[in-house]
């Protein structure tokens, strides 16, 4: 199949997917000892949006500053498109486009100069039909003659992505991309990530806000204390990790539950007046027939029931807290 070339100057996503970044035993500790990764393997897919999930300090930036080039690894290996970070520094930064997590830019330039000095800086010929689009998918060409002072904090996270893709990168690195801004601006910034996938954009990001990874990611990666404890496909980590919560909303509050209903799944709540079945995502829903003839059977009426199914960020909370 003959890839075909997107608007952002990548392939868009053949039948055949390959490893677009591949991280092998990459380590990092500072001149004091201070061991801020330890060993990670990580294999990232073209054309996908990988989450990459954890507390502050859990070594999500210096992960992604070592594949971008800013940090030297103490050990192990990345190829980037192919190219070895080290070895082949020049080609496999022209592949990535970053965005930092803070505001760097100059504030008395304007966007057009930004943008197109940055393309420049990557050696890329002159293209400014290729920045006007940019511009305009990013709603910023009525911008372009606006100086980076006069922007709203929106706007200039907008010109971090329009710099950072200025030079057409197969690879877009956001770290924290809406830390800081409100929530209209947050769900503008996951439908412009969402755009740049389906133009071809490989896409990783790093968050603390769990939604945003619910929202957006294919894959999550989880990190704490500089180890990298588990990489899974969101649905499937859902399904496996996730637990599912049976309210009954009781006719007759219970001071105790009976004899044969007091097992670890059942809990009495709001003094009595609700009962909690607690039972995983994955084992289906049998055993709530099961409940609620055991009920009628011990003459315990309800009113109405509800059920919820755990979030990731329930799922991350327990996970950060096991490896603790």
């Amino acid at each position: 199949m003959r890839a075909r070339r997107s608007p952002y100057g990548v392939r868009g996503r053949g039948s055949i997917v390959r490893d677009i970044i591949s991280i092998e035993g990459v380590a990092k500790t500072y001149a004091g000892g201070h061991e801020a990764l330890k060993p990670i393997d990580l294999a990232i897919r073209e054309g996908e949006i990988f989450a990459l999930l954890g507390p502050n300090g859990a070594g999500k930036t210096t992960l992604i500053s070592i594949v971008c080039g800013i940090v030297t690894p103490s050990a192990g290996r990345v190829l980037a498109d192919g190219h070895d970070i080290v070895r082949d520094y020049r080609a496999a930064r022209t592949a990535i486009g970053l965005v930092p997590q803070e505001i760097a830019l100059n504030p008395f330039e304007t966007v057009w100069t930004v943008v197109r000095f940055s393309r420049g800086l990557f050696g890329k010929p002159r293209n400014d039909s290729y920045l006007e689009k940019l511009l305009r998918d990013l709603s910023l060409w009525d911008k372009k003659n606006a100086r980076i002072t006069e922007l709203s904090g929106g706007m200039k996270r907008r010109v971090l992505i329009a710099k950072a893709l200025s030079h057409e990168p197969r690879i877009l690195f956001l770290d924290e991309p809406t830390a800081g801004v409100d929530v209209e601006l947050r769900r503008d910034m996951w439908a412009i990530v969402h755009r740049l996938r389906e133009s071809g954009v490989t896409i990783i990001l790093t968050t603390h806000y769990i939604e945003e990874a619910e929202e957006m990611a294919d894959r999550v990666g989880v990190m704490t204390k500089g180890a990298l404890i588990l990489v899974e496909e969101k649905a499937a980590l859902m399904r496996k990790l996730g637990r599912k919560q049976l309210t009954l909303h009781l006719k007759t509050p219970l001071a105790a539950l009976p004899p044969g209903l007091d097992g670890a799944n059942l809990a009495l709540v709001n003094n009595g007046a609700d009962l909690v079945y607690a039972y995983d995502a994955k084992g289906g829903d049998a055993g709530i027939a099961a409940l609620i003839r055991a009920l009628e059977t011990a003459g315990i009426a309800f009113n109405d029931l509800q059920t919820e199914q755990s979030s990731l960020e329930d799922i991350f909370v327990s996970l950060v807290e096991q490896s603790a």
